[in-house]
C-alpha cells in the first residue's frame, strides 16, 4: 500500500493538496515492448483504493517548526487537505516548490512520502492555467467511451517519452514561462522540483489514473511542472457527458483564481472541448484578472456557441489569440503583459510566422 501525493499548491493564507491511497507499485513507465507497456497502463486505470486510512500531512511553518493536519481517505482513495494558514506566511519572490510529508501507517509501521507544493512567487504577478490534452499531448481519451476504443494503442502501449508532444508546445510553454528557477537536468529525481518564473496550472478532463503518466511526460519533454487537476472517472454521465468537462474545468480555473487574487492569468487550451467557451465564462467572471487566452484550432468551423463566446471576451478587452500553432507574434505577447523580457520574447524567434488571428 502506498499514498500518491498529487501537487498542492499555496498562497500567503490558504494551503491545498489531495492525495490517493492505493494498494499498487509504484509505476515506471520505461520503454520495454508493448506488452509491457499495455501492462503498466492498464494497471493505472484498474486502482485498488485504499478507503478510511488515516494520514498526516506535516508542513513546516516559518519558525521551521512542524506542524501536522490530519484527514482519513474516502471511498475512492481519495484524501483532501485544505489548510488555513496563519499570520507569518510569505511568498517568496521568485516561485518555488516546497516539500511536505505524508504520513500513513500500514501492517509495517509507520510509512512517509515526500509532497510537492507549488507557491507563485510575489514578482510573478501572470499565472499560466492550461489545458492538457490536444493542447500540448493527444490524449485520446477525453472524449469518452468511443474515443478511448479508437485510440487504445496510443493510450495503452505507448509510454510517455514515446508521445508526440503538440509542436512548438515545448518551446512557447518554456518562453511564456519566463525561464526557469532548475537544476540543468529537469527529469533529474529528488525533492527539488524545476520551477519557471511564471506559476503553471494544468486543468484536465483526463483521470487522475493519469497523473504520474503527465508528469512523466512533462519531464520529457521540459515543459513546465505544476499542480494538475484532474478528475475521478466513473461510469456515469458526468463522466462521459460533454457537460462534465466543461464543469469540471470552469470549477477548477475559479478555484485557482480565487486561491491566488495577487495573480493575472493566462488561459491556454483548444476548441476540441469547449475552452473557448468556457474561457469566455471566465473572462466574464474575472475580467481584467485575464491577461489572455491563447486557443489552438484543432477542430472544425466556429459554432454560434463559440463564435459569441469570441466576441465576449474581445468585449471584456481580453487579448484573444486563436491559431493551429504556437506561433505567436511579439506584438501579442506585448499586449498580453508577456513581452517585456527576453525569455517571453524568445516565442517569437522559437516559433515560425506568426498565426494570423481568425
Amino acid at each position: 500500500m502506498r499514498i500518491q501525493p498529487y501537487f498542492g499548491h499555496r498562497s500567503d493564507n490558504r494551503l491545498v493538496l489531495s492525495a490517493r491511497a492505493l494498494r499498487s507499485a509504484k509505476p515506471q513507465f520505461e520503454t520495454s515492448g508493448r506488452l509491457r507497456a499495455t501492462h503498466t497502463m492498464l494497471a493505472q486505470f484498474l486502482s485498488h483504493e485504499v478507503r478510511d486510512l488515516e494520514v498526516a500531512l506535516e508542513i513546516a511553518r516559518p519558525d521551521s517548526a512542524p506542524e501536522r493536519h490530519s484527514a482519513v481517505t474516502g471511498k475512492e482513495g481519495f484524501v483532501h487537505f485544505d489548510i488555513p494558514l496563519s499570520e507569518g506566511w510569505q511568498l517568496p519572490e521568485r516561485t518555488v516548490w516546497e516539500t511536505v510529508r505524508l504520513h500513513w501507517r500500514n501492517i509495517h509501521g509507520e510509512q512517509e512520502v515526500t509532497g510537492h507544493v507549488l507557491v507563485p512567487g510575489s514578482e510573478a504577478g501572470i499565472g499560466v492555467i492550461s489545458d492538457i490534452d490536444d493542447t500540448i499531448i493527444e490524449t485520446g481519451i477525453t472524449g469518452g467511451v468511443r474515443s478511448l476504443m479508437r485510440n487504445w494503442r496510443r493510450v495503452l502501449q505507448q509510454m510517455p517519452e514515446e508521445r508526440i508532444a503538440v509542436p512548438g508546445a515545448d518551446m512557447f510553454y518554456r518562453a511564456i514561462g519566463g525561464g526557469w528557477d532548475a537544476p540543468e537536468d529537469l527529469a533529474a529525481p529528488g525533492d527539488r522540483l524545476p520551477a519557471s518564473k511564471r506559476p503553471f496550472f494544468y486543468v484536465s478532463s483526463s483521470p487522475w489514473n493519469l497523473f504520474s503518466y503527465l508528469v512523466a511526460f512533462k519531464r520529457t519533454r521540459g515543459l513546465p511542472l505544476g499542480p494538475i487537476h484532474l478528475r475521478d472517472w466513473g461510469l456515469n454521465r458526468t463522466t462521459f457527458g460533454s457537460g462534465g468537462h466543461g464543469q469540471h474545468k470552469l470549477d477548477a480555473i475559479r478555484g485557482i483564481l480565487e486561491h491566488h487574487p495577487s495573480l493575472r492569468f493566462v488561459l491556454i487550451g483548444d476548441d476540441s472541448q469547449g475552452d473557448l467557451v468556457a474561457f469566455a465564462e471566465i473572462a466574464k467572471e474575472f475580467g481584467n484578472r485575464i491577461a489572455a487566452i491563447f486557443i489552438r484550432r484543432v477542430g472544425a468551423d466556429f459554432t454560434a456557441e463559440e463564435i459569441s463566446a469570441k466576441a465576449l471576451i474581445r468585449d471584456r478587452g481580453v487579448t484573444l489569440w486563436l491559431g493551429d500553432s504556437f506561433a505567436i507574434e511579439e506584438a501579442f505577447l506585448e499586449s498580453a503583459g508577456l513581452g517585456h523580457d527576453s525569455d517571453a520574447a524568445s516565442v517569437v524567434e522559437a516559433t515560425q510566422a506568426a498565426t494570423d488571428d481568425d
